[in-house]
């Protein structure tokens, strides 16, 4: 954490070698935050990158760099749904891609997850993936604690139903 706030810092007074450094640290939960909302991995791909370039924008008006992680998670949330609807008339079929070998071992719980429900889908990943609190998801998705907890129990629920069902 320490070593965050630092990078942080650095960054705030335009150190571009921080930035790149803590893009580095952030880049596989902004990946799976991104994967949980978004299909392709082009989507994902600009969604990243959007973020990034708009995380380096305004850095600066950051307060709190304890914060960071939430802040930029913000981001990229709003940035996918920015994407997804601009491109919510689209359906492409060509972009669906098979799952790798070697995804074997984990393509059951991607299978069950993406038969949820975004809402739900999103703060479990957010929850048990990215170790967010609950107080922090409420921050992030902008609603009231009780909603992350129910949310969160009725994917827990959900998911039960689906691996019974299997």
């Amino acid at each position: 954490m320490e070593q965050l706030i630092q990078l942080v810092q650095e960054a705030k007074k335009g150190d571009a070698d921080a930035f790149t450094r803590l893009m580095q640290m952030q880049m596989q939960s902004l990946y799976k935050v991104a994967k949980s909302i978004m299909w392709s991995d082009e989507d994902i791909a600009d969604t990243i990158q959007d973020t990034i370039f708009s995380c380096w924008r305004n850095l600066k008006g950051l307060k709190e760099p304890r914060y960071f992680k939430t802040w930029i998670t913000r981001i990229l949330i709003n940035k996918c749904y920015d994407i997804r609807k601009k491109n919510q008339n689209l359906i492409c079929l060509d972009e669906y891609e098979e799952p790798a070998a070697c995804d074997e071992y984990n393509l059951e719980l991607k299978e069950a997850l993406a038969a949820l429900d975004e809402k739900y889908r999103i703060i479990m990943i957010l929850f048990y993936s990215e170790g967010y609190r609950i107080r922090e998801i409420s921050d992030i998705l902008k609603i009231p604690e009780s909603t992350v907890k129910t949310r969160l129990q009725r994917g827990r629920e959900k998911l039960e139903v689906y691996y019974k069902e299997k």
